[in-house]
């Protein structure tokens, strides 16, 4: 997700990117089993993204990058953002927005981005609630290659 502006996701912040305001919307897994992934997948948080994010695994498609990039901004894990986003155009920092609540992630189409592939394209529709108001980031987010691991490029919001 791109997000510069303040309520709706834009270029600097996208889910894939990243909402470059604050996600916050599943906490950080607790107990046993864990709290549901905020990327929508039915393992629980510490199995599914929070392996990415602790560095415990890398994601092995295009789409998991996608996913565990929205779950970062949902517990606002900036360190992971960063480091999943392509070198050339990743900002020096994010600063996200407390207020921003991520509420949901539709994966609408993939396009490349598997095993086989150096490039590939996620389109995605991110959800989300911000001073009360609901909304929606519609983007499609392109990612590629870099030494091995799948970054982050860029993103095109089709609107909300």
């Amino acid at each position: 997700m791109s997000k510069a502006s303040r309520s709706r996701p834009s270029r600097t912040s996208s889910a894939a990117a990243g909402p470059a305001r604050s996600p916050r919307s599943a906490p950080v897994p607790a107990g046993p089993g864990g709290s549901p992934c905020p990327c929508g997948r039915a393992e629980p948080y510490r199995d599914c993204c929070g392996r990415f994010h602790r560095g415990d695994a890398v994601a092995p498609t295009a789409e998991r990058l996608m996913r565990s990039r929205y779950s970062a901004f949902v517990v606002l894990d900036v360190p992971y953002l960063l480091r999943t986003w392509h070198p050339t155009t990743r900002p020096a920092g994010l600063d996200l927005e407390p207020a921003m609540r991520w509420a949901g992630l539709e994966i609408l189409r993939t396009e490349g981005g598997s095993a086989f592939h150096q490039e590939g394209v996620v389109e995605f529709r991110a959800h989300y609630v911000h001073e009360g108001e609901a909304g929606s980031q519609h983007e499609v987010s392109r990612f590629v290659r870099v030494d091995g691991l799948w970054t982050y490029l860029d993103g095109q919001n089709s609107g909300s």
